[in-house]
């Protein structure tokens, strides 16, 4: 007699149960159900090895069936320092020692669920009702080991999020390793504050503003050096900068001078090669005057640059001054040509004029 009998009305259910001398045993929304058997009539008696689904409503002869039910819901374990709060009135929150030999509290929250499938096997080994299983199971287990495990930290890592959590981690891992053969599954493990020994606490607020303090010194010096580093590589820039731009005068000056020095070597090759030859060409014109035709080419040389020129003789004859007009032109061919007959021995026939003016 079970589940199909949920199928009927209410009214039938009584009459029914009436009838057979049933009584009627409910599961929540939230719970599982645990039917045992005490006395075996068609069955062996013990606890039955199948949950019972929950929001559902089972008939069973009183009496001889036992009914218990567990809920399955998540539940919270809060072990904590605050009174009035948590699983606890008073004090509860874990105490132990840190690997470094510190007293250490710290506040827990355990979170954790049965497993449905278990729950004949809680009923029938760990508990009869929730409240057994988180007292003498959940409860005992999770103020243990969670100890242990946060106690392999030293006090430095208790002030680093990161390493608490790890611990935290492992703390749920170990007790699901525990708890899960007993039907119970830890969804989550956290911390939440932690405490010293008061002197000791004391000793770790000085530590910790000498630390800020030598930070802070630190701090400042890092920025000294870091400035003076700036104002260095600055100063680097400059003299870099003045280094090149004198290095680049430099270099343009001495393009320029050795440009300047080239063409100056040039213009002077060509002025010596151009008296260079002028001096051979006068050379060879002193040699070729020094011969015979040398005299005969510098009055031919006199000619030309008379020729063209008015010339006014003024001669004086008998006390008085005769003017007269004289061909230099013609003069100067014609003593040209007799000079050049003396040369070879012959006298040149004199002109009328030539003879007139010979006359006394």
């Amino acid at each position: 007699m079970g589940g199909s009998l949920r199928r009927l009305s209410p009214f039938c259910l009584a009459a029914l149960a009436a009838l057979s001398g049933c009584y009627p045993y409910s599961t929540g929304p939230t719970e599982v159900g645990v039917r045992t058997v005490k006395l075996g009539i068609l069955r062996s008696p013990g606890v039955e090895q199948r949950p019972y689904e929950p929001g559902a409503t089972y008939w069973f002869v009183p009496f001889i069936n036992d009914w218990h039910t567990f809920d399955t819901r998540i539940q919270v374990l809060e072990m904590t320092l605050q009174a009035g709060k948590g699983d606890r009135q008073g004090r509860d929150d874990l105490l132990f020692k840190t690997i470094d030999g510190n007293d250490l509290s710290l506040d827990v929250i355990i979170s954790y669920r049965v497993d449905p499938a278990k729950a004949p096997h809680i009923l029938a080994f760990v508990a009869k009702s929730d409240q057994e299983l988180r007292e003498s199971l959940v409860r005992t287990v999770t103020r243990s080991s969670p100890r242990d495990i946060f106690g392999e930290l030293r006090t430095e890592q208790l002030y680093v999020a990161e390493e608490r959590a790890k611990k935290a981690a492992r703390a749920k891992e170990v007790l699901n390793q525990i708890l899960n053969p007993y039907g119970i599954i830890v969804e989550n493990v956290l911390t939440k504050d932690y405490r010293f020994n008061p002197a000791y606490e004391k000793a770790i607020e000085d530590r910790k503003v000498a630390d800020q303090l030598a930070e802070k010194a630190k701090s400042e010096t890092r920025a000294a050096q870091e400035e003076w580093l700036q104002k260095l590589q600055e100063a680097m820039g400059e003299v870099n900068q003045v280094v090149a731009r004198a290095d680049g005068e430099y270099l343009q000056a001495k393009i320029e001078a050795d440009a300047y020095y080239d063409q100056q070597e040039m213009i002077a090759k060509a002025i010596r090669a151009e008296a260079q030859a002028e001096a051979r060409g006068l050379g060879q014109m002193t040699q070729a005057l020094a011969g015979k035709g040398g005299e005969t080419l510098l009055k031919l040389k006199v000619a030309e640059a008379l020729q063209g020129k008015p010339i006014v003789i003024l001669p004086v004859s008998g006390g008085g001054l005769d003017l007269k007009t004289t061909d230099i032109n013609r003069l100067l061919e014609l003593y040209g040509l007799r000079g050049i007959s003396t040369r070879n021995g012959q006298e040149l026939p004199k002109s009328p004029a030539q003879g007139q003016q010979e006359k006394p």
